[in-house]
């Protein structure tokens, strides 16, 4: 893999252990293009699409905080006052993974081989050693040299454990060198980096002294209880707090003050009648459920099949790919009111929604059969101890009849080797942090005929790798003679090829997980396609708050009275996660174009989304979505001291540069958004948006020569983005080069076929060539792809009742 493309991957994969991916980052990614396409002025070019952003008129205010909580909100106490009467809850969370999240360095804690030892990587020599009991790592440092570090704190346990360095400011960062504590018949035993096939170094952004690796924002909420990162921007650093250092009892079961109250109270007390104890969450729902053996299928099945959310909602906080929108999270409030989760994108799981990266189990388990059914998480793990409830198989057969199931007549393998086990077909593992194999939880049967397919991975050829996917298929259809499909048949749906005729209807199908559902709206084709617009502005009304938050994405491409109409109702939707959303696709609509009461619950909602970027003001993704967002209503000064602020941060963060122009150009300042665009090209030189942006911005300023190499410049460093070349063989186009147009658009097409503006634009100027069969043969193919668009159906109509008079 080249570097240039290795570094585009990282700025868009968690790839750093136990990290939390922010999602500004993909939605930066997709207003980035969004705010490049905004950039384009080309001139008396008659056909194509034009998007722009008109900010409102008048700056709209900012409403006070909200009022801080009641004086009597329950308090965190610890877990050594739940230890009197919960012993054996209790003596089953010590040791546990949830126990030994962090701990102080100390005897007890390290695990690794601080006895002078050493390792090598990147040309670098670290040694690891311990002065009266405290630990040490001399290692490079920010500068590249080498210096002490006393590890703080100690980070898990196994298969592998990290350490903690603190920095000035309150910065905490994650050290990329791990110890592998599995045995040493096991591979283990050992010092090991975590990027063991990248050259990592101190000028890199994943070296451990870097933002990827600060464990402030990346990795401390889901290790320790009640955590408040406290990030302070005039000062640059952190205050951070815990209650306690780990993942102990009020983690998952909300502060216990009031509990403690209840136990303490007189039996005739009123305060005793309370169902929820004094505690903040119930994990009760469950009792409800009713299970009866089905003697023909061999399985357990509920009386009123339906997912349990309690305890997945608590979960999830920790085991789902999702970023902080709110602060005060704590167990029983709502999921989607504190998070906003990752869908099943496809840099994150394969097109059939198999795990690709680390997705931390939520977004796989709400694709399952089990929790449809009403299966949770402690139906299998013992949630204290967090060992499974059985081990091997017989945490299976407690819901599914050993006679059927677990015998070698279902399996057709050996019983007592792994092929004998049921996740090795129904949850297979993927390794992650080189040594750490997480199993996928969304329960698929082996489909080896989709591997035939797609190419996607499946459960028998992870085994047999010397064996072809057609093999397995075949060995499958011998066993089984009418194999299941498996609960999960929305693989294609996926596809680039059928997107606009598959995710349509693919989100109207409510027999579909509503994740499944969310993800085909957010992966809707953005283009203005009436049965698109009409499946989204369905979608609003779903019950779903996922499916209503991705459904905004399509709403995003309408003029602004049509936003206003579809989606101002949802400012004051129930959940957080949908009006952050609203909030911003409407921050360009005018204020004139909202009525009395929706200015109130947009300046409500607004609030939100400044809050839900403020949680994060140490990160530049953050501050360039507040930049961007404040120069949408049209408050300019304070959109420039966010962008300015991302590149204090961060001075090589793309979005920042190009959005930070990009308000130079609302403003009528196009030579200062040149200069910040040349600013961005010395420090990365091979970013293509950075070349499109300033190319775009040349033209602005009549200065077109300049701007042509700018944007071929573009093209050559990202020739699969189709919008690059469309935009570079117009200026081709208007420079009067339209044979070397008709050769770029050529190219692109050969690398997107389908791509609407670039058959548009082909046909357009093979019609302007006189070449007509040519020009007819793009605007039937774009008549397939775009049959709605009135632009595709105006060339085709003309060049059909006109004569051929090309060559």
């Amino acid at each position: 893999m080249s570097l240039k493309k290795r570094k585009k991957e990282r700025r868009h994969a968690c790839r750093a252990p136990a990290l939390q991916q922010s999602t500004a980052d993909q939605r930066n990614g997709r207003r980035l293009r969004y705010w490049i396409a905004a950039l384009l002025v080309v001139g008396a070019v008659s056909f194509g699409f034009r998007w722009s952003q008109r900010a409102s008129d008048t700056p709209r205010p900012i409403p006070s905080p909200a009022s801080s909580p009641p004086a009597t909100a329950p308090n965190y106490i610890g877990s050594t006052a739940c230890a009197a009467c919960h012993i054996k809850e209790v003596q089953a969370w010590k040791g546990s993974h949830h126990d030994l999240a962090m701990r102080v360095a100390d005897e007890h804690s390290v695990l690794g081989d601080f006895d002078n030892a050493t390792f090598e990587y990147a040309g670098t020599a670290s040694t690891f050693s311990k002065r009266d009991g405290r630990f040490f790592v001399k290692t490079d440092g920010p500068d590249g040299r080498p210096a002490d570090y006393r590890i703080q704190y100690t980070f898990g346990a196994t298969p592998l454990q990290q350490y903690l360095i603190e920095f000035p400011g309150g910065r905490m960062q994650a050290l990329s060198i791990a110890w592998d504590s599995r045995p040493k018949e096991q591979g283990g035993q050992r010092w090991f980096h975590l990027y063991p096939n990248e050259h990592v170094t101190y000028r890199d952004e994943l070296h451990w002294t870097g933002p990827q690796q600060n464990w402030n924002f990346m990795c401390a909420d889901c290790h320790s209880t009640n955590l408040e990162k406290n990030y302070d921007r005039t000062a640059d650093g952190y205050q951070t707090t815990w209650s306690e250092i780990n993942v102990a009892c009020e983690a998952c079961h909300g502060p216990g003050s009031r509990h403690v109250e209840w136990v303490r109270q007189d039996s005739l007390s009123p305060k005793k009648s309370d169902p929820m104890k004094g505690l903040t969450v119930s994990f009760q729902e469950r009792q409800a459920a009713h299970w009866t053996l089905d003697a023909q299928s061999g399985n357990l099945l509920p009386q009123n099949p339906q997912p349990l959310r309690a305890e997945i909602e608590v979960c999830a906080t920790c085991h789902a790919r999702r970023t902080t929108i709110a602060g005060g999270f704590a167990a029983g409030k709502a999921f989607l009111d504190h998070y906003q989760p990752s869908l099943l994108e496809p840099r994150l799981y394969q097109i059939d929604g198999q795990q690709r990266e680390e997705v931390y189990t939520w977004g796989s388990f709400l694709q399952s059969k089990m929790f449809h059914q009403g299966v949770t998480c402690s139906d299998c793990h013992e949630p204290h101890s967090l060992k499974l409830r059985a081990p091997g198989n017989a945490v299976c057969t407690r819901c599914h009849a050993p006679a059927k199931y677990d015998a070698a007549s279902h399996f057709f393998h050996e019983p007592s080797g792994a092929a004998g086990q049921c996740v090795s077909c129904h949850m297979p593992a993927t390794t992650y942090m080189v040594i750490d194999p997480r199993r996928d939880h969304s329960l698929r049967v082996p489909r080896p005929d989709l591997s035939v397919q797609t190419g996607v991975p499946n459960a028998c050829n992870q085994c047999h790798e010397d064996r072809s996917p057609q093999w397995a298929a075949e060995r499958i259809l011998e066993w089984y003679r009418h194999p299941a499909a498996g609960f999960q048949r929305y693989r294609l749906a996926f596809d680039g090829a059928a997107a606009a005729k598959e995710l349509p209807d693919l989100l109207k199908d409510r027999t579909q997980p509503d994740i499944v559902r969310a993800t085909a709206a957010a992966l809707l084709p953005r283009q203005p396609d009436p049965a698109i617009i009409e499946a989204a502005a369905n979608a609003l009304a779903d019950p779903s708050p996922l499916v209503r938050h991705a459904a905004l994405t399509s709403i995003e491409l309408l003029p602004p009275a049509k936003r206003v109409q579809f989606i101002a109702p949802l400012l004051d939707d129930p959940v957080r996660m949908v009006r952050l959303e609203v909030a911003r696709v409407l921050a360009s609509v005018p204020v004139s174009m909202l009525t009395d009461l929706q200015r109130v619950s947009f300046n409500r909602a607004m609030q939100e989304y400044v809050d839900a970027q403020r949680l994060h003001a140490d990160r530049p993704e953050h501050r360039t979505n507040l930049g961007t967002f404040y120069a949408q209503l049209g408050r300019y000064t304070e959109a420039e001291t966010e962008f300015r602020a991302a590149l204090t941060l961060q001075s090589d963060y793309l979005p920042a540069y190009v959005n930070f122009a990009d308000l130079r150009r609302l403003e009528g300042r196009d030579p200062d958004a040149e200069a910040i665009l040349r600013e961005g090209l010395k420090i990365l030189p091979d970013e293509a948006p950075l070349h499109h942006a300033l190319g775009l911005t040349l033209i602005r300023l009549r200065r077109t020569k300049e701007a042509v190499p700018e944007l071929r410049q573009a093209v050559s460093l990202a020739p699969e983005e189709a919008h690059l070349a469309y935009v570079y063989a117009i200026a081709l186009h208007s420079t009067a080069q339209t044979r070397e147009a008709l050769n770029v658009l050529n190219r692109a097409l050969g690398r997107n076929p389908r791509e609407r503006e670039l058959l548009l634009a082909a046909a357009t100027f093979s019609r302007d060539a006189g070449d007509r069969t040519t020009a007819l043969k793009h605007a039937q193919r774009l008549m397939a792809e775009a049959p709605w668009d009135p632009a595709a159906r105006q060339i085709f109509q003309d060049l059909r009742s006109t004569p051929n008079d090309g060559p």
